[in-house]
């Protein structure tokens, strides 16, 4: 059973983030295997619900550090070696780009829409038994704790509204609303239609650093310019888009990949604009794990969250981890959930209260 404020499955970030995905970029870091474990499971889950019915696919990343002045007065040239959808100048002093280097490839380098991945996840689940699902409810109302009778044993968890929901296990994942240690970045993004399908994500050095994620259906996920981290108090997928934070955005990268007078890649107007925040922890690392019994008032609490700007990356490993430690007791052999412990914040800790 998911229970949700919207109603909806993935209302806020898990529905509106890039869904940039990257297996080797968090090596030699403390979620360094939970990233490569979840690259994995990204491919078996693109094989088993259809890669098409996620936007799924393997493509090519790069960063160019290009020259903002230079780039808004250029002239059409020939395609740079390299880079799918920068050109060079013609003329001496007119190339925008100052670098190009790779990120990745297809060996190491993939992407999944996040809004498809979570309903295409939701649709399995909640499917009969009898249809190969296990029959998941979605409930709409907000978790205001979990109940647990005179021994500590947990019996559900109360809503709002007074009512119940008798559970043999909690796991809160509710991103920067999980508990008063989060915080929130914000970003805004913009998805604006591309003439032809690209197969290279872009991170621009230069023109503010926007970063571009192509889609495999002739568009491209534009981000940049984040907030800087807070305590949330707007709503899940009820954030506000700021005019002026889209503009920015929009302006940027069509500076970047070329000005709206070149012919760039970018120089359709946004379909669609949105934002987001990303959960982000005091040590910059996830929070999974049980909860202390002094915490959460007794057994069988959980939390997840904290994933900041991987979280589409890493979340089938945490649900890999976190749903072998709510049936098992034990971790999986993939993936040391030690760092990520909530036991770290001790007293501290305290569950759905934002402040």
């Amino acid at each position: 059973t998911v229970v949700d404020p919207s109603g909806e499955i993935a209302p806020a970030a898990s529905g509106k983030a890039g869904g940039f995905l990257a297996l080797d970029w968090n090596d030699y870091s403390p979620v360094g295997e939970l990233a490569r474990r979840s690259f994995q499971l990204h491919q078996q889950l693109a094989d088993t619900l259809g890669a098409d019915n996620i936007q799924y696919r393997r493509l090519t990343c790069a960063s160019i550090n290009v020259n903002p002045a230079v780039v808004a007065a250029r002239p059409k040239g020939k395609k740079l070696e390299g880079v799918e959808w920068a050109q060079d100048g013609l003329e001496e002093g007119h190339d925008p780009v100052l670098g190009m280097r790779p990120l990745g490839d297809e060996n190491t380098i993939a992407q999944v829409h996040p809004k498809r991945l979570c309903q295409n996840l939701w649709s399995a689940v909640s499917k009969p038994e009898s249809d190969g699902g296990v029959g998941s409810q979605l409930i709409q109302g907000k978790v205001v704790g979990p109940v647990h009778d005179d021994e500590g044993k947990f019996v559900g968890v109360k809503l709002e509204d007074g009512s119940l929901i008798e559970a043999d296990a909690v796991v809160f994942a509710c991103g920067p609303w999980t508990a008063n240690v989060m915080t929130g970045v914000k970003y805004h993004s913009v998805v604006i239609p591309t003439p032809r399908v690209l197969s290279q994500c872009v991170f621009f050095s230069g023109c503010g650093d926007p970063e571009v994620y192509v889609r495999p259906d002739s568009t491209a996920y534009c981000t940049g310019f984040p907030d800087g981290a807070t305590k949330v108090t707007e709503e899940p997928g009820q954030e506000e888009v700021r005019p002026e934070a889209v503009e920015q955005i929009v302006s940027a990268v069509r500076l970047a990949s070329g000005g709206s007078e070149t012919g760039s890649a970018l120089e359709a107007e946004p379909t669609l604009t949105q934002a987001c925040y990303l959960p982000t922890t005091p040590d910059g690392l996830p929070v999974m794990g049980l909860v202390p019994e002094s915490v959460a008032g007794g057994q069988s609490c959980y939390v997840a969250t904290g994933h900041s700007c991987w979280g589409i990356l890493l979340g089938p490993a945490t649900g890999e981890s976190m749903a072998t430690l709510v049936a098992t007791g034990k971790a999986t052999p993939h993936v040391n959930l030690r760092p990520y412990s909530p036991e770290k914040y001790g007293a501290a800790l305290h569950i759905l209260e934002s402040v």
